[in-house]
Protein backbone atom coordinates (compact mmCIF):
# COMPACT_ATOMS: atom_id res chain seq x y z
CA UNK A 1 0.00 0.00 0.00
CA UNK A 2 1.26 3.44 -0.85
CA UNK A 3 1.17 6.38 1.55
CA UNK A 4 -1.55 8.94 0.99
CA UNK A 5 -0.43 12.30 -0.36
CA UNK A 6 -1.56 15.63 1.07
CA UNK A 7 -4.16 16.37 -1.67
CA UNK A 8 -5.78 12.99 -1.03
CA UNK A 9 -5.83 13.59 2.72
CA UNK A 10 -7.26 17.08 2.23
CA UNK A 11 -9.96 15.83 -0.14
CA UNK A 12 -10.95 13.02 2.21
CA UNK A 13 -11.01 15.44 5.16
CA UNK A 14 -13.25 17.90 3.31
CA UNK A 15 -15.61 15.11 2.22
CA UNK A 16 -15.84 13.62 5.74
CA UNK A 17 -16.24 17.01 7.43
CA UNK A 18 -18.91 18.00 4.90
CA UNK A 19 -20.88 14.86 5.73
CA UNK A 20 -20.38 15.55 9.44
CA UNK A 21 -21.88 19.00 9.04
CA UNK A 22 -24.78 17.67 6.95
CA UNK A 23 -25.59 15.00 9.52
CA UNK A 24 -25.06 17.11 12.64
CA UNK A 25 -26.24 20.54 11.46
CA UNK A 26 -25.98 22.08 14.95
CA UNK A 27 -22.96 24.35 14.28
CA UNK A 28 -22.00 24.28 17.96
CA UNK A 29 -18.26 24.92 18.39
CA UNK A 30 -17.61 21.69 20.30
CA UNK A 31 -19.48 19.67 17.64
CA UNK A 32 -17.49 21.31 14.83
CA UNK A 33 -14.20 20.68 16.62
CA UNK A 34 -15.12 17.04 17.29
CA UNK A 35 -16.15 16.67 13.64
CA UNK A 36 -12.89 18.20 12.43
CA UNK A 37 -10.80 15.90 14.66
CA UNK A 38 -12.72 12.77 13.65
CA UNK A 39 -12.62 13.78 9.97
CA UNK A 40 -8.87 14.39 10.15
CA UNK A 41 -8.26 11.00 11.79
CA UNK A 42 -10.42 9.25 9.18
CA UNK A 43 -8.61 11.13 6.40
CA UNK A 44 -5.15 10.25 7.73
CA UNK A 45 -5.93 6.55 7.97
CA UNK A 46 -8.15 6.04 4.94
CA UNK A 47 -7.26 8.58 2.23
CA UNK A 48 -4.99 6.12 0.41
CA UNK A 49 -7.94 3.75 -0.02
CA UNK A 50 -10.47 6.32 -1.27
CA UNK A 51 -8.75 8.97 -3.33
CA UNK A 52 -6.67 7.58 -6.18
CA UNK A 53 -6.94 10.26 -8.84
CA UNK A 54 -7.84 13.94 -9.14
CA UNK A 55 -7.83 14.59 -5.39
CA UNK A 56 -8.53 18.29 -5.82
CA UNK A 57 -11.37 18.05 -8.33
CA UNK A 58 -13.77 19.72 -5.90
CA UNK A 59 -11.58 22.88 -5.87
CA UNK A 60 -12.88 23.75 -9.33
CA UNK A 61 -16.15 25.67 -8.71
CA UNK A 62 -17.59 24.60 -12.07
CA UNK A 63 -17.15 20.92 -11.23
CA UNK A 64 -18.49 21.41 -7.73
CA UNK A 65 -21.63 23.16 -9.00
CA UNK A 66 -22.00 20.52 -11.73
CA UNK A 67 -21.90 17.81 -9.05
CA UNK A 68 -24.47 19.63 -6.92
CA UNK A 69 -26.69 20.20 -9.97
CA UNK A 70 -26.41 16.51 -10.90
CA UNK A 71 -27.31 15.15 -7.45
CA UNK A 72 -29.98 17.77 -6.68
CA UNK A 73 -31.40 18.13 -10.19
CA UNK A 74 -30.72 15.49 -12.81
CA UNK A 75 -30.54 12.50 -10.48
CA UNK A 76 -33.59 13.54 -8.43
CA UNK A 77 -35.60 14.07 -11.66
CA UNK A 78 -34.63 10.62 -12.96
CA UNK A 79 -35.36 9.08 -9.56
CA UNK A 80 -38.86 10.61 -9.46
CA UNK A 81 -39.52 9.52 -13.05
CA UNK A 82 -38.46 5.93 -12.28
CA UNK A 83 -40.54 5.85 -9.08
CA UNK A 84 -43.65 7.06 -10.91
CA UNK A 85 -43.07 4.42 -13.61
CA UNK A 86 -42.69 1.67 -10.98
CA UNK A 87 -45.79 2.86 -9.11
CA UNK A 88 -47.82 2.66 -12.35
CA UNK A 89 -46.54 -0.86 -12.95
CA UNK A 90 -47.33 -1.97 -9.39
CA UNK A 91 -50.79 -0.42 -9.25
CA UNK A 92 -51.52 -1.66 -12.77
CA UNK A 93 -51.24 -5.28 -11.67
CA UNK A 94 -47.63 -5.78 -12.81
CA UNK A 95 -48.84 -6.90 -16.22
CA UNK A 96 -46.58 -4.87 -18.44
CA UNK A 97 -43.14 -6.00 -17.34
CA UNK A 98 -40.54 -7.81 -19.37
CA UNK A 99 -37.57 -8.35 -17.02
CA UNK A 100 -34.17 -9.24 -18.34
CA UNK A 101 -30.47 -8.50 -18.32
CA UNK A 102 -29.03 -6.11 -20.90
CA UNK A 103 -25.46 -5.18 -21.73
CA UNK A 104 -24.92 -1.44 -22.23
CA UNK A 105 -21.81 0.53 -23.21
CA UNK A 106 -20.38 3.17 -20.89
CA UNK A 107 -18.14 5.98 -22.09
CA UNK A 108 -16.86 7.17 -18.70
CA UNK A 109 -13.13 6.60 -18.11
CA UNK A 110 -12.83 7.59 -14.44
CA UNK A 111 -13.31 4.85 -11.84
CA UNK A 112 -15.23 7.34 -9.70
CA UNK A 113 -17.45 8.32 -12.61
CA UNK A 114 -18.17 4.68 -13.40
CA UNK A 115 -18.98 3.96 -9.75
CA UNK A 116 -21.25 7.02 -9.54
CA UNK A 117 -23.10 5.94 -12.69
CA UNK A 118 -23.46 2.33 -11.52
CA UNK A 119 -24.83 3.52 -8.17
CA UNK A 120 -27.17 6.02 -9.83
CA UNK A 121 -28.57 3.30 -12.08
CA UNK A 122 -29.02 0.94 -9.13
CA UNK A 123 -30.71 3.59 -6.96
CA UNK A 124 -33.39 4.25 -9.58
CA UNK A 125 -36.21 1.69 -9.27
CA UNK A 126 -36.48 -0.85 -12.06
CA UNK A 127 -32.75 -1.23 -12.72
CA UNK A 128 -29.84 -2.87 -10.92
CA UNK A 129 -26.22 -2.77 -12.03
CA UNK A 130 -25.03 -6.36 -11.81
CA UNK A 131 -21.51 -6.14 -13.21
CA UNK A 132 -19.00 -3.77 -14.75
CA UNK A 133 -16.79 -5.41 -17.36
CA UNK A 134 -14.09 -4.27 -19.72
CA UNK A 135 -13.51 -5.99 -23.04
CA UNK A 136 -10.13 -6.61 -24.68
CA UNK A 137 -10.39 -3.30 -26.56
CA UNK A 138 -10.73 -1.35 -23.31
CA UNK A 139 -14.45 -0.59 -23.75
CA UNK A 140 -16.48 -0.60 -20.52
CA UNK A 141 -19.81 -2.44 -20.35
CA UNK A 142 -22.44 -2.61 -17.62
CA UNK A 143 -24.73 -5.59 -17.19
CA UNK A 144 -28.06 -4.23 -15.98
CA UNK A 145 -31.12 -6.07 -14.74
CA UNK A 146 -33.99 -4.07 -16.22
CA UNK A 147 -37.62 -4.48 -15.19
CA UNK A 148 -38.95 -3.81 -18.69
CA UNK A 149 -36.56 -4.67 -21.51
CA UNK A 150 -37.93 -2.72 -24.46
CA UNK A 151 -34.84 -3.34 -26.59
CA UNK A 152 -31.87 -5.66 -26.37
CA UNK A 153 -29.75 -3.44 -28.64
CA UNK A 154 -26.93 -2.17 -26.37
CA UNK A 155 -26.79 1.42 -27.67
CA UNK A 156 -30.57 2.01 -27.49
CA UNK A 157 -30.92 0.28 -24.12
CA UNK A 158 -27.99 2.31 -22.81
CA UNK A 159 -29.56 5.59 -23.90
CA UNK A 160 -32.85 4.66 -22.21
CA UNK A 161 -31.22 3.50 -18.96
CA UNK A 162 -28.27 5.85 -18.50
CA UNK A 163 -28.75 8.74 -20.94
CA UNK A 164 -29.02 11.87 -18.77
CA UNK A 165 -27.24 10.24 -15.84
CA UNK A 166 -24.03 9.58 -17.78
CA UNK A 167 -24.01 13.04 -19.34
CA UNK A 168 -24.48 14.64 -15.91
CA UNK A 169 -21.70 12.62 -14.30
CA UNK A 170 -19.33 13.35 -17.19
CA UNK A 171 -19.62 17.09 -16.43
CA UNK A 172 -17.91 16.75 -13.07
CA UNK A 173 -15.82 13.54 -13.20
CA UNK A 174 -14.29 13.67 -16.67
Amino acid sequence: MQKAKFPAIAATFVLCFGFWILLDFSFKPQELIAGAVVSLLVALFSARFFIHEKAGWFCNPLRLFSAIFYWCGTFIAELVKANVDMAKRCFGGCRNINPGIVKIPVDLKSDYGQAALANSITMTPGTITLDIAEDKDGKTWYYIHWIDVVTAEPEKAGEIIKGRLERGIRRFWE
